[in-house]
């Protein structure tokens, strides 16, 4: 289960959906893009919820490019009988700088694989942002090509 959990989430990354960012009016959508270092460590038996076809992991990350920080964050994801149809949700804590501009902010994750056709929304939680990131709204798309991760964020920021 755990490696099957691990492959899933790297998949779901490969074909991101991201719906559009809603805009106040009068504000700018910002592009940031880079790579990032992940480290998914499933959760030992004793800490997961009950039913054994639920896995839980720990997510560590370090963003490079205009993103530059760290997250740490938990993942729950759930493997099904039919073949190349699974779930993922998460949250992690962002610590860093965005384009100069330092603070935290929590992304929300929503990963599905229907029969193999993959999708993905990672949203900046409402009202996460702290310190010069207040205010902080967006969207990230995750791509992964010859083993590397690649982030595109869009945001707003008052």
């Amino acid at each position: 289960m755990t490696n099957c959990v691990i492959c899933l989430t790297l998949g779901l990354a490969l074909s991101a959906f991201t719906p559009g960012t809603p805009q106040k009016s009068g504000t700018m959508t910002t592009h940031a893009s880079g790579t990032f270092d992940v480290k998914v460590k499933p959760q030992s038996a004793e800490d997961n919820v009950g039913d054994p076809t639920v896995g839980r992991m720990s997510i560590d990350k370090v963003f490079h490019g205009d993103l530059d920080g760290t997250s740490l964050g938990q993942m729950l994801a759930a493997m099904t009988d039919v073949k190349d149809s699974a779930g993922y949700v998460a949250i992690e804590r962002v610590r860093g700088s965005l384009h100069g501009r330092r603070g935290t902010f929590a992304l929300q994750h929503s990963g599905t694989m229907n029969r193999g056709v993959l999708g993905l929304a990672v949203t900046v939680v409402p009202d996460s942002g702290t310190d010069q990131l207040a205010g902080l709204a967006g969207t990230m798309t995750i791509d992964i090509r010859d083993g590397k991760h690649f982030y595109t964020f869009d945001y707003t920021l008052p």
